[in-house]
C-alpha cells in the first residue's frame, strides 16, 4: 500500500512542478508556443480551466494557478490521510 501512495504523491508533485513551469513560461515571450510549452499546456490547461472559470483575472494577473496549486497541495494531504486510515485498519 505504501508504494501506491508514494507513486500517487510523486505524480501529484510532478504535476505541481509542471504547473509552476507553465506559469514561468508565461514570463518569456513565445515560450508557450515552443514544443515543450505546447506539451505542458496540453497537460496543464484542462486542470487550470475550471479554476479560471471561477476566478477571473485581475487585470493582467491570473490568480487561478495559485488556487490550483493550493488544491493540489490539499490533495496531497488527502492522499496521505486516506493512506494512513487504510494502513491503520489493516
Amino acid at each position: 500500500m505504501e508504494t501506491i501512495t508514494d507513486v500517487v504523491l510523486t505524480l501529484i508533485q510532478l504535476y505541481y512542478y509542471m504547473i509552476i513551469g507553465y506559469i514561468l513560461l508565461s514570463w518569456f515571450p513565445n515560450a508557450r508556443e515552443s514544443s515543450i510549452g505546447q506539451v505542458i499546456a496540453r497537460l496543464v490547461e484542462p486542470y487550470l480551466s475550471p479554476f479560471r472559470k471561477i476566478i477571473p483575472p485581475l487585470g493582467m494577473i491570473d490568480l487561478s494557478p495559485i488556487v490550483a496549486l493550493m488544491s493540489l497541495h490539499f490533495a496531497q494531504y488527502g492522499v496521505r490521510a486516506v493512506a494512513d486510515m487504510i494502513a491503520r485498519s489493516l
